[in-house]
């Protein structure tokens, strides 16, 4: 009564072969999703690492060839210490290009000299709050999103385009709602949000390494008050660039095998 007929006995072992060859399909995609977690790149020994930026990549750094004010005292000085330390042997050479108050377009006149000259095999780059500040508060020349945009995007092809291998990261920029910044806070927050979108935008577009520090500082301002992470809404105290130096490690980490 219940025998099966030829023509469902064939459709039985058919639809069990496809749903075989379904699962062997599936454990490859998992096989590979494993793999791409894994850390990737290793670098070569004597790699240039250079951090690139405003004044919360500057630090206070000096201007000279001085080992113990070179890399700043900032989250720039925090990541490098870490490498070096852990890695010695590698040689890694560090270097930070950042200067206080600069706007992309400041980044733009440099570049040659402070990113391209020195051959990087990792870039990474923070820039935004002051070409955001120049729009909210009117500090010219102010720099539109739509420039930020365009100038930031020409940045990247020219290094893409120089260093086809060069693995860059690109920082998002902040704010926090904390003493001049409470003075135009929804201008000022509107303007970041744009900024930041860019930032994820030119990303994906650059397969590049993306450090989402906005989530980071929101999430630790749910512990305590943001003064004690970011003093005046821009500018990171000392915990603030540990948290800043612990997330760059996190998703650099993801990228390279140092």
């Amino acid at each position: 009564m219940n025998k099966m007929t030829d023509k469902s006995r064939r459709k039985f072992i058919g639809n069990a072969a496809i749903a075989g060859v379904a699962s062997l399909f599936l454990s490859v995609k998992d096989l590979k999703a494993a793999i791409a977690d894994e850390p990737g790149k290793k670098l070569k020994n004597g790699a240039v690492i250079l951090f690139q930026g405003d004044s919360i990549t500057d630090g206070n750094r000096g201007r000279n060839e001085d080992p113990n004010h070179i890399m700043g005292h900032g989250y720039a000085f925090s990541i490098a210490s870490r490498i070096g330390a852990d890695y010695p042997e590698k040689k890694y050479k560090f270097y930070n290009r950042g200067i206080s108050a600069n706007k992309v377009i400041d980044l733009e006149k440099r570049w040659q000299a402070d990113t391209l000259d020195l051959k990087p095999d990792v870039l990474s780059i923070l820039v935004g709050v002051n070409d955001a500040n120049s729009v909210v508060f009117n500090r010219q020349p102010s720099v539109s999103v739509e420039q930020y945009q365009e100038v930031y995007e020409a940045l990247l092809e020219q290094t893409r385009a120089l260093f086809p291998e060069i693995i860059l990261v690109l920082c998002e920029p902040f704010v926090l709602k904390v003493g001049r910044m409470n003075e135009k806070w929804e201008a000022s927050y509107s303007d970041m949000l744009k900024r930041q979108a860019i930032v994820r935008k030119l990303s994906q577009k650059y397969d590049t390494v993306f450090v989402g520090f906005q989530e980071v500082f929101d999430k630790a301002c749910e512990k305590v008050p943001c003064d004690y992470w970011i003093w005046d809404g821009v500018h990171p105290t000392v915990p603030g660039h540990e948290l800043m130096a612990r997330e760059w490690m996190k998703q650099v980490g993801k990228r390279i095998s140092f």
